[in-house]
C-alpha cells in the first residue's frame, strides 16, 4: 500500500481507504491545489494593495513623482536667483524687490505648468485695503504674491521669520509678522500692523491662520477684520482653488493642476458702529462670501490655531 491507505474489513474482503493528507496528494491534484492556493493569495494581495494589476496606474504614479521633483527644483532654482537678487542686489527700494518676488512666483508656476486665471480683478480697490483670503496650501501666499499688485504687503505667521533664507527673503520685500501663539507678543504686532494700515499699506491675511488637508472652511480669527475696522479700511475678501489638490498639508512633491482666484466685492465699514462691532460684522460677511464662493463644507467649528496651539503644549 501506498501512503495514506490501510486495509478494512479482514484479509479476505479488504476495503481500501484513502486517507491522503495536502502534502501527499496526488501531482495532478497537488498542482490544482497549489494553483488554487497561489490564486487565492495573489487576490487577497491584489485587495490590500499590495500588487498592483494596472500598468498605467504605476506609470501614472511615476509620471507624477517626476513632475513633482521637476517642479520643486524649479521651485528652489527660481527662489535661490530671488534670494540673490533681493539681499544682494544693492539700492533696491522695498517695491523693486517686492517686484522680483512677483515675477519669481508668476514664473514658477509658468515653469511648473500650472495656469492661474485671475477673476473679477476690477473688484479689486485701487487704495489701502484688507484682503482676506481662504487658507488651503502653503502656495496660497505665492499664488497671490503672483496676482495681487506689488503695493500688497503679506502678514505672515512669525515661525517664517526665523526660517534660514526664508525670514530673510520675507523681510526684505516688506513682509508683517505675527505672532499667533503668545497674545501680548500678538497685541504688539497688531498694534504695528494697525500703523501701517493707517499709513494706507495695503493688507494681505489669511483669517484661518493655518490650513489642513480636509476640504473646508476653517474658523475666521478678528485679527485682521480688527486692524481694518480701527483704520477704517474696506476688506475685500478673496477665493482661492485649486492649491489643495496641488500641494495639500503634508504633502512634499506637488501635483499638476489648475488655480483659480476670484476677487469678491469689497465690505466697506459701517458707520455708527464701534470698532469691535465692525470687526465683528465684517468677519462674518466675508466668511459667508467665501464659503458661498468656495464651495467646500463649512468647517466653522474648526479653529486651526487652537489646534496648532494644543499641539505646541503638548509636545512641550
Amino acid at each position: 500500500m501506498q501512503c495514506g491507505e490501510y486495509a478494512k474489513g479482514g484479509p479476505d474482503r479488504a476495503v481500501i481507504v484513502i486517507t491522503e493528507p495536502f502534502w501527499c496528494l496526488h501531482k495532478e491534484n497537488q498542482f490544482t491545489e497549489n494553483r488554487r492556493f497561489a490564486t487565492t493569495e495573489f487576490r487577497n494581495q491584489r485587495t490590500h494593495g499590495h500588487v498592483s494589476l494596472n500598468p498605467l496606474r504605476a506609470l501614472r504614479r511615476l509620471f507624477e513623482t517626476l513632475y513633482g521633483l521637476y517642479a520643486l527644483s524649479a521651485f528652489l532654482v527660481l527662489g535661490l536667483l530671488a534670494f540673490l537678487l533681493v539681499t544682494l542686489v544693492p539700492g533696491l527700494g522695498t517695491g523693486m524687490r517686492r517686484g522680483i518676488a512677483r515675477v519669481t512666483a508668476r514664473s514658477f508656476f509658468f515653469c511648473a505648468g500650472i495656469p492661474i486665471r485671475l477673476l473679477d480683478k476690477q473688484q479689486l480697490p485701487a487704495g489701502p485695503c484688507v484682503v482676506v483670503a481662504n487658507h488651503a496650501s502653503y502656495l496660497d501666499g505665492i499664488v497671490l504674491k503672483g496676482v495681487l499688485p506689488g503695493r500688497f504687503s503679506f502678514v505672515i505667521a512669525k515661525e517664517f521669520s526665523r526660517l534660514p533664507f526664508v525670514g530673510l527673503l520675507l523681510r526684505r520685500i516688506g513682509s508683517e509678522f505675527v505672532d499667533r501663539f503668545n497674545r501680548h507678543t500678538g497685541a504688539m504686532d497688531a498694534r504695528r500692523l494697525m500703523k501701517a494700515a493707517e499709513a494706507g499699506q495695503a493688507l494681505v491675511l489669511f483669517p484661518e491662520g493655518t490650513f489642513t488637508s480636509e476640504p473646508g472652511l476653517g474658523k475666521f480669527h478678528t485679527g485682521a477684520f480688527v486692524i481694518a475696522a480701527r483704520s477704517a479700511l474696506p476688506v475685500v475678501p478673496i477665493v482661492i482653488r485649486g492649491t489643495r489638490n496641488i500641494l495639500a498639508s503634508g504633502q512634499f512633491l506637488p501635483r499638476s493642476g489648475r488655480i483659480e482666484v476670484q476677487v469678491l466685492a469689497q465690505i466697506a465699514p459701517p458707520a455708527g458702529l464701534d470698532p469691535s462691532a465692525i470687526a465683528t460684522m465684517t468677519r462674518d460677511q466675508a466668511r459667508s462670501k467665501i464659503l458661498a464662493a468656495l464651495g467646500e463644507p463649512d468647517l466653522a467649528d474648526s479653529d486651526g490655531i487652537a489646534t496648532l496651539q494644543a499641539r505646541k503644549s503638548g509636545s512641550a
